[in-house]
């Protein structure tokens, strides 16, 4: 049971984006899934080598307060995994957003990492938290879990990391991870209790092996990064605000229509017509492009085809421009509407990730 009376709600405190699970903009499952990837829940990362076949989700059993967790289905199990092998899930925090925390400096403060998290089976899994930039240091916490399928609350307090600095840019600063199974390369260690250089052998210590049998589960919400050496109350933030942050990272249009509009715009010569995007926010980096189902330009008063490419040019974090190609008929200089063509399920992603 969650401790009461562990702190006040006193303005932006969890560093972790969408640590109640509510954002999905992939969708709530992913199934089949053996490689590394963003899957359903945004912000979490699911990271494999090897260790079998997986379902993720965002599911709809939760502890009291919370309404979503991330799920993780070993479908295909693997009971002696290689050494090189491993499965865990991951979130990524930007330097420019842990400025505050000070590493590096004999103030480094000392942080709290609280979450709720449930299992088919008892056992340990490890926490490990590294900090990316200089030289890659890590620090790994085993947590227990005392009974099946019930939902326990943990926290894991970190020191300040005085020997290192964090970037104050848009990359990679900290990597907060769950790691729940691994072969030899990882495990067989101990705890690093202290900020160190990174030890492969320490980063999975645990006895849970989830994975190694079919169905094997686990799951987790309420993650709360927070300064402090206690935890408080988790900071609960409205669906729109988390789903803000989430788009600094991944944007998924969905046309939503027959005939969703990407973009107004147009064409450029006879098979190609350019217009402008407006991204919810602006991403991290400029992002990535990629597009699923029917999409067509139409020109006001003229020709309409079926594209052949969908694609980003003059990428821009927060206004690139669209170019879509048919195989001809197009008046150079004409307006033309991008978008869906018949098809209110078609997509298109812009993706920054870290």
């Amino acid at each position: 049971v969650r401790p009461q009376g562990m702190g006040f709600n006193t303005g932006r405190r969890n560093m972790v984006i969408n640590g109640a699970m509510q954002v999905a903009q992939r969708g709530t499952s992913a199934t089949g899934k053996t490689a590394s990837g963003y899957y359903a829940i945004d912000r979490m990362e699911n990271l494999f080598s090897g260790l079998g076949t997986w379902t993720i989700e965002q599911s709809t059993d939760a502890p009291d307060g919370f309404s979503n967790s991330f799920k993780m289905t070993a479908t295909v199990a693997d009971a002696s995994p290689a050494a090189g092998d491993y499965a865990q899930m991951r979130t990524s925090l930007e330097g420019n957003s842990l400025q505050h925390l000070k590493y590096g400096t004999s103030g480094a403060l000392a942080t709290t990492v609280s979450f709720w998290v449930k299992a088919t089976k008892t056992g340990s899994f490890t926490f490990v938290a590294r900090n990316f930039d200089g030289n890659t240091r890590m620090f790994s916490k085993n947590v227990s879990i005392s009974a099946a399928d019930t939902w326990e609350y943990k926290t894991v307090t970190i020191p300040g990391d005085t020997g290192d600095t964090i970037d104050n840019d848009n990359g990679t600063g900290l990597e907060l991870a769950f790691w729940v199974n691994a072969g030899s390369t990882f495990s067989g260690g101990s705890e690093m209790s202290t900020w160190a250089a990174q030890v492969n052998a320490n980063k999975y210590l645990g006895t849970i092996d989830i994975g190694a049998s079919v169905n094997d589960a686990i799951q987790f919400t309420g993650f709360q990064f927070e300064v402090g050496e206690n935890a408080s109350d988790f900071e609960h933030r409205s669906y729109g605000e988390e789903l803000g942050l989430c788009q600094r990272y991944f944007y998924r249009w969905i046309s939503e229509s027959n005939y969703g509009n990407l973009s107004m715009g147009v064409s450029i010569n006879t098979t190609k017509a350019r217009g402008l995007h407006t991204l919810p926010v602006e991403m991290r980096s400029q992002p990535t492009f990629s597009s699923n189902g029917t999409f067509r330009i139409a020109e006001f008063g003229g020709h309409s085809a079926n594209t052949t490419d969908e694609s980003i040019t003059r990428n821009h974090k927060r206004t690139p421009f669209m170019n879509f190609t048919v195989a001809s008929g197009l008046t150079n200089g004409k307006p033309a509407e991008l978008g869906a063509n018949n098809d209110d399920d078609a997509f298109c992603d812009f993706d920054a990730e870290l």
